[in-house]
């Protein structure tokens, strides 16, 4: 399904609601609404991830705790201005939901957490490894939406991915496959206090280089 589709930006999600449904905002009068979606990863993990649906979506759907759903929709991202400076806040914009039958959903768990993003790379890749040697790539995709808009993606790519994405330049094409995650760290405050908070990414499993459609070459000759 996500291999043949021509757009740019496309999450398909199965898992079970795990947070009362917030008020978000209203736009041209409808209203959207915010909640948390628990989605289980191989590893026996789960990874708990934001979703915002507009109050349409929601009729004749139960949306208690603990009911699975099936999702599909886009990740996109805002700044938020919070504790005195702008924040990238990441969402998952649902356009489906349902609740699956027991038939559909044995099957959907078998892939629970699939993302497609084409966009651009627009910050320099951060290569670096970790305490157990794992190479990891971080990379930020811009990826362009209606009305002139873009979402900036931040994204991980491991291994001989990670070794690929460390040479990508700033505005290189870049089309990626992988599941978005939740991972929890430990942000040191300005009055020395220490605040537990959740970063949401793309951990990215497959990659395609756009050749034929990047600025690599002007760049390096640029540079020569």
């Amino acid at each position: 399904m996500i291999d043949k589709t021509v757009e740019t930006n496309i999450v398909r999600l199965v898992g079970k609601v795990a947070s009362e449904r917030t008020f978000s905002h209203e736009m041209y009068g409808e209203g959207f609404y915010n909640l948390d979606i628990e989605v289980p990863r191989l590893s026996d993990s789960v990874d708990i991830l934001p979703i915002t649906v507009s109050e349409r979506l929601m009729v004749d759907v139960d949306l208690s705790i603990g009911q699975y759903v099936i999702i599909e929709g886009q990740l996109r991202s805002y700044n938020r201005y919070i504790d005195n400076s702008n924040r990238l806040v990441l969402t998952i914009f649902i356009k489906e939901i349902y609740i699956p039958e027991e038939e559909e959903l044995e099957e959907a768990l078998r892939k629970p957490n699939e993302i497609y993003l084409d966009g651009y790379i627009c910050k320099k890749p951060i290569y670096r490894t970790t305490p157990f040697g794992r190479e990891i790539t971080d990379v930020l995709i811009a990826v362009n939406r209606s009305y002139n808009k873009s979402d900036y993606i931040p994204s991980i790519a491991w291994g001989r991915n990670a070794r690929f994405c460390e040479k990508m330049l700033v505005g290189d094409h870049i089309k990626l496959w992988g599941r978005i995650q939740s991972r929890e760290y430990q942000k040191k405050l300005s009055n020395g206090e220490v605040e537990k908070r959740t970063a949401f990414e793309v951990s990215v499993s497959k990659l395609e280089y756009v050749e034929n459609d990047n600025n690599r070459l002007e760049l390096c000759e640029e540079e020569a």
